[in-house]
């Protein structure tokens, strides 16, 4: 977040991050990419019996061998493994955001962490369970790949090692947050917004482009067109409107927003969700409370004392 702070608020900041730092943080580590792409068919039980969540009962032996054998499923695993050859820096990363997330999440316990490929599952590159969190580390590539050649620009943009570590802090972001209580757009809007403000604290040291999924020029679209974005959706009574096309218009993942005006193969998707962020940012710039009590707070109590003005 670029923010000018006074030499008070910087070093508390400052303060907090000593404090995260010195949490112990154990967890365990599981290259399972790796350990399926050294099975063989005569070890698979082996394998097996050391992860059996790893191999739903329902499915049949012949299944994992059939996977074993099969090239695409070979030419994936040496892929990832050129990709990811080890994992420290990613270990490292997801260390340091589980401090942030006990720190702010005292009950938090750190997940067992298992790497896996998906064949390119983008809708579920980060799995989030209560013991486990599993990572697809096939749809982290680099969106040139040629694994993915026919996704769309929109959504490949995001298949980069740089997106591994705001994915996870999403996940768990979705976890703490309560759905949106109100079918109106506002509510949507600081649904995401909150989530965003989680990845603000879970993962202070990453840009804000890669919090929200942006590219370079796509966040420096977004915030010189701020006050011209909020305008429309004020102008056009959005706010409290409760019609589900705005969310697919201006939250949910695509080219671009729909504003339905010259301006949109300029615009990135999603600016709904920027605007969220930054009424929660707002409301929370003079408010010493708990994350706990943000998420608490409903939509419109958030948006009527958040004093939120983007600069023209």
């Amino acid at each position: 977040m670029l923010a000018v702070c006074t030499l008070w608020s910087c070093n508390e900041e400052a303060k907090i991050e000593k404090e995260i730092a010195a949490i112990p943080m154990d967890f365990q580590l599981v290259r399972f990419d790796k350990k399926f792409a050294a099975a063989t068919p005569q070890n698979l039980a082996k394998l097996q019996e050391e992860y059996p969540f790893m191999f739903p009962a329902q499915f049949p032996d012949s299944l994992w061998v059939k996977k074993l054998n099969d090239t695409i499923q070979q030419e994936l695993e040496t892929e990832v493994q050129k990709a990811f050859p080890t994992f420290e820096n990613e270990k490292t990363g997801l260390k340091k955001l589980f401090q942030h997330i006990k720190y702010y999440f005292p009950a938090f316990e750190a997940p067992r962490v298992i790497t896996v490929t998906s064949e390119v599952d983008y809708k579920n590159k980060v799995i989030l369970s209560e013991d486990y969190l599993f990572l697809s580390l096939d749809t982290y590539l680099g969106k040139e790949h040629r694994f993915y050649i026919g996704i769309q620009e929109f959504l490949k943009k995001n298949f980069r090692k740089e997106q591994l570590l705001p994915d996870v802090a999403n996940a768990y972001a979705e976890k703490y947050t309560p759905r949106a209580q109100s079918r109106t757009f506002l509510s949507r809007m600081i649904y995401f917004g909150k989530l965003l403000f989680l990845k603000d604290k879970f993962i202070p040291e990453v840009d804000d482009r890669e919090k929200i999924g942006y590219t370079k020029d796509e966040l420096d679209w977004v915030k010189n067109n701020e006050a011209q974005i909020w305008r429309y959706f004020v102008e056009n009574e959005t706010l409290f409107d409760t019609d589900n096309k705005l969310n697919s218009r201006f939250l949910y993942p695509g080219p671009f927003s729909k504003f339905r005006l010259e301006l949109d193969a300029e615009s990135p998707a999603r600016v709904g969700q920027y605007i969220g962020w930054q009424i929660v940012r707002k409301y929370m710039e003079e408010r010493e409370i708990s994350l706990q009590q943000l998420l608490k707070t409903d939509a419109e109590t958030i948006f009527n004392n958040a004093n939120y003005k983007p600069k023209k």
